[in-house]
């Protein structure tokens, strides 16, 4: 029996200004179903969490969603995923949906979007973990960000590896080949 991959997805709890961002979330749900993965996710019903969760389920995906009770009512949790785990803090949300994951996607999102990413990213450059990490850009959306971290380590507040720590993809279709090449 193979071992079931699991891809842990950051984004936002709201839709954003472009359709395109719910339509790279749908495409990414597809994705995830049609591999045989799991999303791990962070259980929300709205916004961008919302659209993974909805597409991956409807293509028939196993689902792992991660929320704290704080934000149940907030992000409308979903309580018919095939795991749904209740979590005390936003920590131990972040930490069980990593422990729970093969790789981390980071799609287009706020400050909690940035908060999870940063955080994973600080682990890897810490070694805490080989995990791959892929940022889908759609629109252009993180290129900002990607500028922010050459910043950083242009002015000596990182190594120049920690740009190979995490990825970035355009869209689903170029994820895809990054993906199904790093979970086999």
């Amino acid at each position: 029996m193979t071992q079931l991959r699991s891809v842990c997805v950051f984004c936002g709890s709201r839709p954003g200004g472009h359709p395109a961002y719910a339509d790279e979330a749908r495409a990414l749900g597809a994705l995830i179903a049609a591999e045989g993965w799991r999303l791990v996710y962070g259980a929300g019903d709205v916004g961008l969490m919302g659209e993974v969760a909805r597409s991956a389920q409807g293509a028939g995906a196993r689902t792992l969603g991660v929320i704290p009770t704080h934000l149940m009512a907030r992000e409308q949790g979903r309580r018919d995923l095939t795991t749904l785990v209740i979590t005390e803090d936003m920590h131990e949300r972040k930490k069980v949906m990593f422990m729970n994951s093969d790789a981390i996607i980071v799609l287009p999102g706020g400050a909690g979007t940035l908060d999870e990413f940063f955080e994973v990213l600080t682990w890897r450059q810490i070694g805490l973990h080989r995990k791959p990490i892929y940022v889908l850009n759609t629109n252009g959306y993180w290129t900002p960000l990607i500028a922010l971290v050459d910043h950083v380590i242009d002015q000596g507040f990182a190594e120049a590896p920690m740009r190979s720590y995490a990825t970035v993809v355009d869209d689903v279709a170029a994820l895809a080949l990054r993906l199904r090449g790093a979970l086999g």
